[in-house]
């Protein structure tokens, strides 16, 4: 470990106090025309210190100032390098969060859930897992929105996936703006580690981008799109006679397989959560783990040990001066006299 500055160039201000010694002085003024008897007294009480203790004072204002400018020029300690091995992979998840995404088709543990609740569950051990990638997150439904930005804090992305809201961004689909999006913050990455996980439940019904073109797009930017077909096919809807399964026929399985084709993905299909959970491991075997390392040195802020020291010198200097002039100061005198003179 050792000590750096951040602001170095700071430490020309060190001489800034000795300017005081080649400015001019003050003028005198002219005396008060009211003069009193104890003028002596009043000027020993308002002149500075001499002696050891003016001296003594100089060498603490000189200190502080020291300090001052020291924490100015913000002290780091800077740690050993530390290696963290990464897979260099860039993954964008892109959620669908539109109306039928509340469909409960899904069981985890025995239980019925939402579409998106399992997706929730399924996805954030997804995202979990992936130590070493940079995981972006889009929600879509009228409008794709950008949640989160390819980032190593998985933390972030989960809780930003787990606050997600069924309409949150209208109740429609707009896969294709939803690839558009992920398309532009995907390029600046390395061609071999652009990657979509697309996941839907429904067909494209809004948006600006058609879907199949967007993924014409995608292969020439090099991203590879995995789209995952969430739903068991059956909806679940109340009747007077209890609930019942009815068919679904919302997912365009066609659109999705063609996207996944042309960007040189695939496409899965998830009828629960357990299929789900066997998607993420074979993402895991098709994408390539590359042997890249980062390298990041940790930095711990110094500045407010000099800074807390200059202050507490500042106050010993100001309650020497009272008290210094307390005990030079001469006994007042109750006489008065005026004079015009």
């Amino acid at each position: 470990m050792n000590i750096e500055f951040a602001w170095p160039w700071l430490f020309a201000a060190l001489p800034l106090p000795l300017l005081a010694l080649l400015l001019p002085r003050a003028p005198r003024q002219v005396p008060a025309a009211l003069r009193f008897p104890f003028y002596a007294a009043l000027r020993n009480n308002l002149q500075a210190p001499t002696g050891q203790r003016s001296r003594l004072r100089l060498i603490l204002a000189g200190v502080a100032w020291l300090l001052l400018v020291l924490a100015a020029a913000r002290p780091q300690l800077i740690g050993e390098s530390v290696h963290l091995p990464v897979s260099g992979r860039s993954l964008m998840l892109a959620v669908d969060i539109s109306g039928s995404m509340q469909s409960e088709d899904m069981q985890i543990r025995g239980r019925q859930l939402s579409r998106l609740t399992a997706v929730k569950v399924v996805a954030g051990d997804f995202i979990d897992q992936r130590e070493g990638d940079r995981v972006g997150l889009i929600l879509f439904g009228d409008e794709a929105y950008l949640q989160a930005p390819l980032t190593f804090d998985r933390d972030t992305v989960r809780t930003l996936l787990d606050e997600a809201q069924i309409g949150l961004a209208g109740k429609q689909t707009a896969i294709g703006d939803a690839i558009g999006l992920a398309i532009k913050r995907l390029r600046q990455e390395p061609a071999e580690n652009r990657v979509l996980i697309l996941l839907t439940d429904g067909a494209n019904t809004a948006g600006n981008v058609d879907p199949l073109k967007a993924a014409d797009l995608a292969a020439s930017e090099g991203v590879r799109i995995y789209t995952i077909g969430i739903g068991s096919g059956e909806t679940v809807v109340q009747t007077p006679f209890g609930r019942r399964r009815v068919a679904s026929g919302d997912l365009d399985e066609a659109t999705l397989k063609a996207i996944a084709e042309k960007s040189g993905g695939h496409y899965f299909r998830a009828r629960d959560t357990a299929q789900l959970a066997q998607i993420y491991d074979q993402l895991d075997r098709i994408e390539p783990v590359s042997e890249d390392e980062q390298s990041w040195r940790p930095i711990d802020e110094l500045y407010f040990w000099p800074l807390g020291s200059a202050l507490l010198l500042s106050v010993i200097i100001a309650l020497a001066a009272a008290y210094g002039g307390r005990a030079t100061a001469a006994p007042r005198t109750e006489t008065k006299e005026v004079s015009h003179g």
